[in-house]
């Protein structure tokens, strides 16, 4: 079976720094080709999506192929941000995933009812985050198949 792994784009939403240094190390433990551009809020992540502000140039600000959001954020929170997305017809095919630290069932429900293609608790390892980034990897890099403009480098 030839390998179907596609270099996507990743935008992560999340306001802890610590949180975004993780996923960055442990997106490169787990060998993933991925690119992972990060955003400290709802309203920066909107920013980057919309190329408004310092990231108004789309070299510098790709689409993203799959979003990582949380929902806890300052300034516009990810609920927020997330209705924004899938209210847009340009981004809503972009798949979004929810990665918080919230075990809430209204989390959970709200979050679907918005849209959100899939909706995590963030591990509390970094073995299992790994863990978690490879499993993520495998299915939206080598299973699903996503939107052709989402693995394009330049499209808005």
């Amino acid at each position: 079976m030839p390998n179907k792994t596609k270099s996507v784009i990743i935008l992560m939403a999340d306001d802890d720094p610590e949180d975004r240094l993780l996923a960055q190390e442990a997106l490169a433990e787990s060998r993933l080709s991925n690119i992972l551009y990060c955003v400290e809020d709802g309203e920066e992540l909107l920013d980057y999506l919309y190329h408004r502000g310092k990231y108004e140039d789309p070299e510098s600000s790709p689409r993203p192929g799959l979003i990582f959001i949380d929902l806890n954020m300052p300034k516009k929170d990810g609920r927020e941000a997330l209705r924004d997305i899938k209210a847009d017809s340009r981004l809503r095919q972009i798949p979004v995933v929810v990665l918080t630290t919230s075990e809430a069932e209204e989390d959970i429900y709200r979050s679907y009812d918005l849209g959100v293609n899939s909706f995590i608790t963030k591990p509390v390892t970094f073995e299992a985050l790994v863990n978690m980034m490879r499993a993520l990897g495998k299915y939206w890099f080598e299973i699903v198949e996503l939107p052709p403009e989402n693995t394009n480098k330049h499209n808005r």
